[in-house]
Formats: structure tokens, sequence, C-alpha cells
């Protein structure tokens, strides 16, 4: 194998004492393009440091990994071609950036071609906050950590001339070019440039780095990859052929491709240990931070702090069960936290959002990486019901972009609007959030700039197309060529319209309550009786024709969809189900059409619009046991304590918190309906303790009285003693607290 993970059999200790981080797996979500990394990470840590292998293949050195790099993966864990370990990271994204500021131990001849000093490696393990591993090809044993703002990398080398190299040509951002200083022999400092996200063209963005070695170099220096001149490479330059610096090792190079390089001669099993701060503001602010967070080289005790971070976190659920199933549950949760990550310094300062400058928080937390197309749906639910003040954070983040961009932001990475994917999915998060009760913001100015999303015309970067949608009530397909499908955008636009009539309605503003509503039901004008779909529609008001809803199943173009075809956004009116189902023509038809999305093969379950289908089935009598049966065989199926144990991009967290979710026994169908649909609970025992700052109840306690395993169905529910009378509980009431009791059968209740 070539990780180790080990889940120990805690079974003794009690409930409350059990550290539950070491259930974590961070390989979990390595492979099947899950996109994430096993590197040393901090909860929603602006730095972190993972392995990078994306680069290059063992036996395939000279063949750049390009569609790799488009996976958006620092790490792929059938890789085994080790090129540095990067210090900024994304983690489920669907598009390559960062991966940048790469550290590379080797010994022997000084070498700085990454084909040539990259390794493999073997006897990886990983676990919250800290990474290792052994290069083969230099017997150098490599262990990780990180705080919020740094990373700190043990090197243990064999007898014999060493080098720690530190790489700015390399990494998954679109960007090129860079600075770096060696200010010592112990001491480098510079920037790398960041941006283009999926080859958007939003502005560019530099991180700043200092980076201190334990141990003085017996030389160090800096090295340029000049650019073929007619065809021909250029050399190497920085250093001589008997490895000797030009100049001192006070030296300064610019460029694509540059690095600096530390000489020693170590002994054998001798440490050296390098740390290294970031900032995207300055490098003094890189320094600062760097002086803050690591004020020495305690290697032990920065891991032992990220640990005991993770622990407080996860342990905030508690869960009783199987030892696999609590793997994956924790892994679920592990990754959950990781973004939006904080952005501010030390000090307070960070990059305003789309414009130049420097603002600072004063005492507060930044975040970003809001990847909110996909996030709005359940990551920021889940964040809302276990960390209320994580979320309150992130909204306050959100509204403070918008009183400086004067948009909310809707794929923010960085303090850049890279707008990247469709519809309008901060309204969402915010009228979710308040209505939940996160309410310590300053929602007046957020409803604004959602009403100003919603009514603006022209020049509308959250939604472009919202003249044509406000005048016919729908996107049309006309300009499909200008902008990607008409009817998911549509889709998108209805359940903003639908979140910002329930903000309006909480703040007693009826008009704009009703004129929203009114505008959400709009779906109805896509809907196409004849072939019970969504449908693209021209402006004229004729369907799109000729018209194959299995179009796009497979990501190729299909008009009016984007990532999907019409099946995957048949029942994507989630604010509206009762609504559809009459549509439909009732409920048995409703249940035949959703049951043959799946018999067809047309869900998929790495696609956002539709992970919510397997728990519609509770909106039918009689049908519930249907969800139960489904969420339970997609878990199986699915999640897994392997690499590829999730079904694909994690997309910053959003499948892994659908699996939260459903092995909770509970699900958010729809940002904004307080309502969630019940299913059978994957533990015998879940107790969440509740932040009693935003809620009423201490404690809430799942518990189910067989065990999951031997009867899968819901006999009977009780909230505190009383009988629940279908399968959905509102949020209000779970948060003040108590026991939720399933009664489990193994028969199907019809």
């Amino acid at each position: 194998m070539r990780f180790l993970f080990i889940v120990p059999l805690l079974c003794s200790l009690s409930l409350a004492a059990e550290h539950v981080t070491q259930y974590v797996n961070p390989f979990i979500g390595t492979s099947n393009f899950g996109a994430t990394h096993p590197g040393a990470q901090y909860p929603h840590g602006m730095a972190s440091v993972a392995p990078f292998n994306v680069a290059f293949r063992a036996g395939q050195e000279n063949k750049f990994e390009k569609d790799q790099a488009w996976n958006s993966r620092v790490y792929i864990h059938e890789n085994k071609f080790l090129t540095g370990f990067s210090h900024v990271n994304l983690s489920g994204v669907g598009c390559p950036d960062l991966g940048s500021i790469l550290l590379m131990p080797t010994t022997g001849a000084l070498e700085f071609d990454a084909k040539k000093y990259g390794s493999t490696y073997h006897n990886e393990q990983a676990s919250p906050g800290y990474y290792r591993t052994t290069l083969d090809k230099y017997q150098v044993d490599v262990e990780l950590s990180s705080t919020l703002r740094t990373g700190i990398s043990r090197y243990t080398f064999p007898k014999g001339q060493s080098h720690i190299l530190l790489n700015l040509g390399l990494g998954l951002t679109n960007e090129t070019g860079g600075m770096l200083k060696v200010v010592s022999n112990s001491e480098v400092e510079g920037f790398k440039m960041l941006g283009t996200f999926c080859y958007h063209s939003e502005d560019v963005r530099p991180v700043y780095f200092v980076a201190k070695l334990s141990k003085a170099a017996k030389t160090a220096g800096a090295w340029k990859k000049m650019p073929k001149y007619q065809g021909v490479e250029a050399e190497w330059i920085g250093y001589d052929d008997n490895y000797k610096p030009y100049k001192d090792y006070r030296q300064e190079v610019a460029g694509d491709d540059i690095g600096a390089y530390f000489q020693f001669d170590t002994n054998e099993q001798e440490t050296i240990t390098v740390k290294l701060g970031i900032s995207y503001v300055s490098i003094k602010n890189a320094r600062q931070n760097l002086n803050a967070e690591q004020p020495g080289f305690a290697f032990e005790q920065t891991k032992d702090k990220a640990q005991q971070q993770w622990q407080k976190l996860l342990s905030r659920v508690q869960v009783k069960g199987q030892p696999t199933k609590k793997t994956i549950f924790y892994s679920a949760l592990y990754h959950s936290l990781i973004h939006p990550n904080i952005i501010q310094d030390i000090n307070g300062d960070y990059p305003l959002m789309g414009q130049p400058g420097i603002g600072n928080t004063q005492g507060k937390k930044r975040y970003s990486v809001y990847s909110l197309w996909d996030t709005n749906r359940n990551l920021h639910p889940l964040l809302s019901l276990l960390y209320p003040e994580i979320q309150s954070e992130m909204v306050n983040s959100m509204v403070a972009m918008a009183k400086e961009s004067g948009w909310l932001p809707k794929w923010e990475l960085l303090g850049m609007e890279t707008q990247v994917m469709v519809g309008d999915p901060a309204t969402v998060v915010i009228a979710d959030s308040y209505l939940r009760g996160i309410q310590d913001f300053d929602v007046i100015a957020a409803y604004d700039y959602a009403k100003k999303a919603a009514l603006t015309l022209d020049n509308n970067p959250l939604r472009p197309e919202n003249k044509q949608y406000t005048q016919l009530g729908y996107v049309p397909v006309d300009d499909e060529g200008k902008w990607d499908g008409s009817v998911s955008t549509s889709l998108e636009y209805y359940i903003a319209d639908w979140n910002l009539a329930q903000l309006a309605k909480a703040l007693d503003r009826p008009q704009d309550h009703q004129r929203f509503l009114q505008r959400a039901k709009n779906y109805q004008k896509l809907f196409d009786s004849k072939t019970g779909m969504l449908r693209p529609k021209y402006a004229n008001g004729q369907w799109f024709s000729p018209y194959d809803p299995q179009l796009g199943r497979n990501f190729e173009p299909a008009p009016g969809y984007i990532e999907g075809n019409a099946w995957n956004y048949r029942f994507y009116v989630p604010h509206d189900i009762p609504g559809l189902i009459n549509s439909l023509g009732g409920d048995q038809n409703f249940i035949k059409q959703l049951t043959q999305t799946f018999t067809t093969d047309n869900f998929d379950m790495a696609n956002e619009p539709d992970i919510t289908y397997p728990f519609l089935f509770n909106y039918v009598k009689g049908e519930e046991w249907r969800s139960q049966q489904k969420i339970n065989q997609l878990i199986s199926t699915h999640y897994h304590n392997s690499p590829e144990g999730i079904p694909g991009n994690d997309d910053a967290g959003t499948l892994s918190a659908w699996l939260v979710f459903s092995m909770m026994g509970l699900y958010p169908v729809s940002p904004g309906d307080m309502n969630y649909a019940l299913v059978t609970p994957s533990f015998d025992e879940i107790s969440i303790q509740l932040n009693q700052a935003y809620y009423a109840g201490r404690t809430l306690t799942l518990k189910t009285q067989q065990p999951p395993q031997q009867a899968p169905y819901i006999d009977k529910m009780h909230l505190n003693k009383r009988e629940l009378s279908d399968y959905f509980i509102n949020h209000q009431q779970l948060v003040s607290g108590g026991e939720l009791i399933f009664t489990l059968t193994s028969k199907v209740k019809k």
C-alpha cells in the first residue's frame, strides 16, 4: 500500500473522551478526481504544506502532465514521482491555481531541473495537521505540519552533501513570474504570481513568502532558467561548475522559472527544519506572520497544536458506530473545514476585494475561496448547524467584500472575482444563514446588495443575463454562445429570488417578498409538459429543438445546461417541490419519473444540482422508504476509506458535506427552507454540541434503537418523546436540543 493509515479501535473509551482525529484519513479523495490533498492542513488555514506530484510521472519525466494540472490537483494518489512540497493549496476545486512555493530536499550533485531532481517515495502517513514520507532517491525522511499562515518542514538527511531547494517555477497556477532574494545562508524571501483561475482573465495577485532554515547553509544562492533561444534551451545560471555561487549568497532573481538553493554537509540522520510564512499583502507581513506563529523551529509543538485544533472542531460531533463508518464520516467533516479559509495576516491586513489596496479587519477574520455555486447547497448550512460562529465570520466577510467591490461574491479567490459558474449563490447563503439564526452581521446592507443583484439589468456581474431573465421570466437559449446553460442559469436565479423573498419576509418587507416569490415561480415557464423536462426556450417563447434530454450526460456541450443534462436538472426546483409534483401530474408520476432518474443512470452523485434528489421521495407519503434505501446505497457505493473514497471533485467540501448530513440522517433539501429531510442515520448515536451563543439547546442527540446495518428503514421517530408526523424536521426544533429517537425496522414501511 502507498499510505499507512490505521483506524484505532477505541470502543473502550467513552464517547466524550474519544480522540476523533484518529479517524481522519486525509488520503480519501486523492484519487477519482476528488482533488483533495493529504498534506498538513490547519482548519481554514491560509497556508498548508502538501506533496506535489502532478508535474511529472516516474518513467515519464519528460512529459509535463498538463491534463493532470487541469484537474487542479497538487497530488494524485496513483502518481509516484514527487517534485516538492507546496505551501499554498486548494482542496477539492475544479480548476487549477495555487499549488505554489515548493520546497524539496535532495542529496548528491546539485540539480535544479525538477524532472531530474524529483523522486519516487514510500512510507506515506497523514493525519490532521501532519504528513510524512521517505524520498527513495535520497533516503530523506520528510515531515510536514502547519499553522494558519505558515508551514514547517523537517527533513532527516543521510550523511553527505545535502540540499534544500525552493522552486517558484512549478505550480498549478496559470500565471508565471516571481521574485526571490537570498537574504542570508539561512533565509530567503520573495513572491510568486497567482491568478487566472479556470483561465478567466481576472486580476492576478502575488503571494509573498519568507522562509528560514534551522541551520545555516555552507553555500546558498539563486537560480534562473533562461528561455529557449533559437530552439536551444539556455543554461541554468546562478552557480559555476564547482557549484559555487557567482556572487555571494545575497542573490536576487526574477522571472518565470527561478529558485533558491541551500547546500549542507550533513551527518547521518541529521535534521534540518524549514519554516515558511506567507502573506497576500507583503514580504514584511509574511515575516511578521512567520515570527508570530513560528518563533522557533518547534516542529512537534506545531504539529500538536494543529491536531488539538482539529480535535476541538471535529469533536463537536461525536458518533457511536462501526469504525469504518466513523472514518469516512470524520474524514468528510475534516474536508468540510478547509475552505473557505482565512486570508488576513496576523496584523489584520488583507487584499481588498475588487480593487487595489489593503484593508484591515480590526481583529476580525477575513475569509477567501468562496466556491459558492457548490457550497451554498449544503456546506454553508452544515457550518450554520455545527459551527455557527464560523459561518458568521464567513457571512461577515461576504458582506465586507460587497462593501468594497459593490457586489457580493460569486466565486471569489484571494480577493478576486473569477466569475466561474452561474447563478447568484451569495444571496442564497446570506438568506439561509440569517433564517437559521446567524444574524450578527449587517443584514440590511447584505439585503440591499442582494436586491441590487436581483434588479440591476445591465452590467450585472452576478447576473449577466438579468435583463432577459427579468423581461421574459427565464434566460433564453438564443444567446447560448454568449453564455452557457440558459436553463441552468434560470434555475439558479429562481432559487436566489426565492431566498431573497424569504429574507424580505423576515425583514418585514412584504412587497419585496411577494415580488421575488412570484419571480421564483417562473420556473414553470421552462416546464415542458410533453417531455416533463425543464427545457430551453427561445426568447419568442418557442421550445429549443431538436431536443435530446440525454445530451450532456458525458459533459459534452448541451444547449440549456451546464455540467450535466436535462435529467440532472429535471427536479432542480428545491424551493417548490410540491409545485413541481403538481406539474408532473401528481405523486405517482413524480415518483415514477424520479425513480427513472436513478434506473436510467442519469443521476450523477458528483454533480451538485442533483445531489438533493435522493431525498425528494420524502415529499410523497408512503414513499419515504425510497429515500432511506437510496441514501444507504449511495453512501455504501460512492464513499469509502480509500483514496477514491469521494465520488468526484469534492468542490471545496460540498460532496463531503453531503456525506456528513446524510450519515447524520438529515439533509437541507433547499437552502432557505428550514426543514431537513430525515433518513436513517448511519450510527447508533450522534451527539452534537450546539453553540449556545446562537442556539437555545446545549446538545442534540440522535439515536437509533436498532443497529442501522440490521434495520435500515425508519418505523417511527420521536423528538423529545413526541412522535413526528412526517419525515421532515425544522431547524429551530433541532437547535433547541434534546433527543431525536429513530425506531428502525428491517422491513420497508409503506
